[in-house]
């Protein structure tokens, strides 16, 4: 299973092929290799799933959501509380 983790870009870098952005991870700036995506220009606001520092897909606001989401209920209890020791 591929855990992908949302985030929204930021700017594209100059260099590397054209292949970098600039991406808001959960608050956090990373640079990412946008390399894999195929469809058209990668504009700034863009939601895209990230695995590995590699984007993998564009989504919309809701997929993002949903893939948060979905990342939260994982790292929860077996009834949504945190499991603490």
């Amino acid at each position: 299973m591929c855990l992908g983790i949302p985030g929204r870009v930021l700017e594209r870098l100059p260099g590397y092929g054209d292949q970098l952005a600039l991406v808001d991870v959960a608050g956090v700036q990373r640079k990412i290799n946008i390399g894999l995506l195929d469809e058209g220009p990668l504009e700034p606001g863009t939601w895209v799933i990230i695995h590995m520092g590699f984007a993998l897909e564009r989504v919309d606001q809701a997929g993002a959501d949903h893939a948060m989401d979905s990342l939260e209920l994982m790292g929860s209890g077996p009834l949504g509380e945190d499991e603490t020791p």
